[in-house]
């Protein structure tokens, strides 16, 4: 019985130790050269990363989900509006796909917004929370960029109203020294 709950016990540190891991290594600071000025979000599909530059070669990379591949986007916008444990109500092509969606979800922890929305130009696209963080890293949504809630809220922080978003499909090279870790 010992031997067993010992065994319990060193899984369940394992665990917590690889789950710390993974969510230490969902933001860092890293080194990125590029024309956009700082306070620029820039999205990298093929990458499911999101970029919040900084300036002077630095920006903060955090993993994200991106859309599925019928639902990829690139382009130009702006945040538009920024909200705080938003609603969620699904959009009339989601229904159609799926009927059972309800027409609206309250914040909470059923909210698959999350605990942050920051609204993208027209309020059908959004980088946003999730109350499934299994999808970051995959291309799994509607469109919408998907971030863990304590990345979200971390971003939610430098961002303002006006703040311009860049979703590309990959970085050009010379961009692509994010590789290695800034100091």
């Amino acid at each position: 019985m010992l031997f067993r709950v010992s065994s319990f016990v060193i899984a369940l540190v394992l665990g917590v130790v690889f789950f710390s891991a993974q969510e230490a290594s969902a933001r860092d600071y890293v080194n990125f050269s590029s024309e956009y000025g700082p306070g620029t979000i820039v999205v990298v599909n093929s990458e499911r990363k999101l970029y919040y530059i900084l300036g002077e070669g630095r920006a903060i990379r955090y993993s994200i989900a991106v859309g599925r591949a019928s639902e990829q986007w690139t382009g130009e916008s702006i945040v538009t509006r920024m909200r705080e444990n938003p609603g969620w109500s699904p959009t009339a092509s989601m229904r159609r796909r799926n009927p059972r969606l309800p027409r609206y979800v309250a914040p909470g922890p059923q909210n698959p917004l999350g605990v942050r929305a920051i609204y993208l130009g027209w309020s059908m696209y959004r980088i946003h929370g999730t109350n499934s963080p299994n999808s970051i890293g995959q291309a799994s949504s509607s469109g919408c960029f998907r971030m863990r809630n304590e990345d979200v809220t971390h971003l939610y922080e430098h961002v303002h109203i006006g703040t311009p978003v860049i979703v590309l499909e990959e970085l050009d090279e010379d961009a692509v020294q994010v590789a290695e870790q800034a100091e």
